[in-house]
């Protein structure tokens, strides 16, 4: 599975939680969670690389996200578990 397919994936599972997803171009720096008026965005750098956007929506998962009550590809969880992915 690829850096597009995890991060799609990723995205999914936060909209999934009423996150908003806005794509700006933010300097490739990959994005982040932010809180705004009551709302939880995920804003994902257009300028950053697929992987380093899908490390930081990686994080924001396990900080929004129990992912240990759902079924994740395995692709999708070895990613999550991985040192790759900040936490938040």
């Amino acid at each position: 599975m690829n850096d597009q397919r995890i991060l799609e994936e990723l995205l999914a599972l936060l909209e999934a939680r009423n996150v908003k997803i806005r794509s700006e171009p933010l300097g490739g720096r990959g994005g982040g969670l932010a809180s705004m008026k009551g709302e939880t965005i995920f804003f994902v750098d257009t300028q950053a690389s697929n992987a380093d956007v899908a490390a930081l929506c990686a994080g924001a998962v396990r900080k929004l996200v129990d992912i240990e009550a759902l079924y994740l590809r395995p692709e999708v969880r070895s990613f999550l578990e991985s040192d790759t992915a900040p936490a938040f």
